[in-house]
């Protein structure tokens, strides 16, 4: 479905539209990191508003979710946004995901692509290929003065969030979540996408070495590319205006 007209659909608490754009030719859905919300994509929906109608996903368990049950399985996570995002493929769609985001991404696309509706790319950040995992990784079960130590060494939550230890806390379920269904994710072996892949990382990034970045090349049968940018695991802060540019052009 490709046409650009106005479609009625129901409120849906999972996403958030910060500068609606229905004429737009794509949508770009953006899929937040762990402990993240889409308040994070802001900036990108300012900036690629009008020419991308921008729609960012909202985790249960954050911000006006707060009082929702977290969904700590990646697999539980994109069958519910999933069939939120089915109503607003009326236009071609991409996808965004950084970290824990581009894993959900990925499952999001193979769904929509097994629904008939092939993504003009999906953008993944920050994250290692699908079928990579490391056996070590058991933050999820760390106690919380690790679990928050973890948190202000990756330097993707709002420092207003870091320096207030009660908020802080208060988050601390969705961030542990979060991170189970990070960390507690496999692959299932099946089809490979058709759309081009987009591959996103920081040079310096602790969580993905540039061979687990460059493995996301075995699950597309379309091109897939690889940008590397100086930082860490947050690397897009101090490049999003570049990120956003680089996603600019792959969409037009």
């Amino acid at each position: 479905m490709n046409g650009t007209t106005t479609t009625v659909r129901a409120p849906s608490a999972w996403l958030r539209r910060f500068h609606p754009a229905e004429e737009a030719p794509v949508r770009l859905f953006c899929f937040p990191h762990a402990g993240g919300s889409a308040s994070y994509y802001f900036p990108v929906s300012r900036a690629l508003s009008p020419q991308a109608d921008v729609v960012a996903v909202q985790y249960p368990g954050r911000q006006d979710r707060r009082h929702e049950a977290v969904v700590d399985d990646v697999r539980t996570l994109a069958d519910r946004v999933f069939a939120e995002l089915r109503p607003w493929c009326d236009r071609p769609v991409a996808l965004f995901g950084h970290s824990l985001g581009a894993t959900l991404a990925f499952e999001v696309a193979l769904r929509l692509e097994a629904a008939g509706v092939t993504p003009a790319a999906l953008f993944a950040s920050g994250r290692r290929a699908p079928s990579l995992h490391r056996e070590d990784e058991r933050v999820h079960l760390a106690p919380d003065e690790r679990l928050l130590a973890t948190i202000k060494r990756m330097s993707g939550t709002d420092p207003a969030v870091l320096a207030d230890d009660e908020l802080l806390r208060a988050v601390l379920p969705a961030i542990r979540g979060d991170y189970k269904a990070a960390e507690t994710y496999r692959y299932l072996p099946g089809p490979a996408l058709a759309c081009p892949v987009v591959v996103l990382n920081g040079e310096s990034d602790p969580e993905v070495t540039e061979q687990e970045a460059l493995g996301w090349a075995a699950h597309t049968k379309g091109p897939c590319s690889f940008r590397s940018f100086t930082g860490g695991h947050f690397y897009l802060n101090q490049h999003a205006s570049e990120v956003i540019e680089l996603v600019r052009q792959q969409l037009a």
